[in-house]
């Protein structure tokens, strides 16, 4: 489906001439910066609910990021943050990895030995435990006596 389209724009990419030294240094130093935003966004899809009770918006915008984190692990849509990171190592001059940040990064770093699929599984259980969570506090909201 969408596999194409980022197939032939990382090839339209690979043909493009090479940036100026001073966007190559731009790139380097955004994409840490991307990296780091990237962690804080999977930190906040897995323990985000901690913080939710009694904030309307922030659990809005929470279920909302546990809905999307099961459509990056499930489906084949790249997560946009992993869009830019690849987009900045390609400009910084860096050869880029293909694949979701959370394979690359968990897969590679902290669980070596494990298959894909069940790092998959891994992150969306992640994501229906928090789904538990609201479930059961909307549970409790709703048999309170009035």
């Amino acid at each position: 489906m969408l596999q194409p389209l980022f197939s032939a724009a990382a090839k339209a990419r690979s043909q493009c001439r090479p940036c100026p030294p001073s966007m190559t240094l731009f790139f380097q130093i955004l994409s840490p910066i991307v990296v780091a935003v990237h962690l804080a966004w999977i930190l906040w899809v897995i323990v985000g609910a901690r913080w939710t009770r009694g904030h309307p918006w922030l659990t809005a915008f929470h279920l909302t990021s546990l809905v999307w984190g099961i459509i990056v692990e499930t489906c084949p849509v790249n997560c946009p943050l992993t869009l830019a990171e690849q987009a900045l190592e390609t400009g910084a001059g860096m050869h880029p990895w293909a694949g979701s940040f959370i394979l690359h990064y968990l897969d590679a770093i902290v669980y070596p030995n494990l298959p894909a699929s069940l790092l998959i599984a891994l992150g969306v259980a992640l994501c229906v435990a928090n789904l538990l969570i609201y479930a059961l506090r909307l549970y409790q909201f709703l048999s309170r006596p009035r």
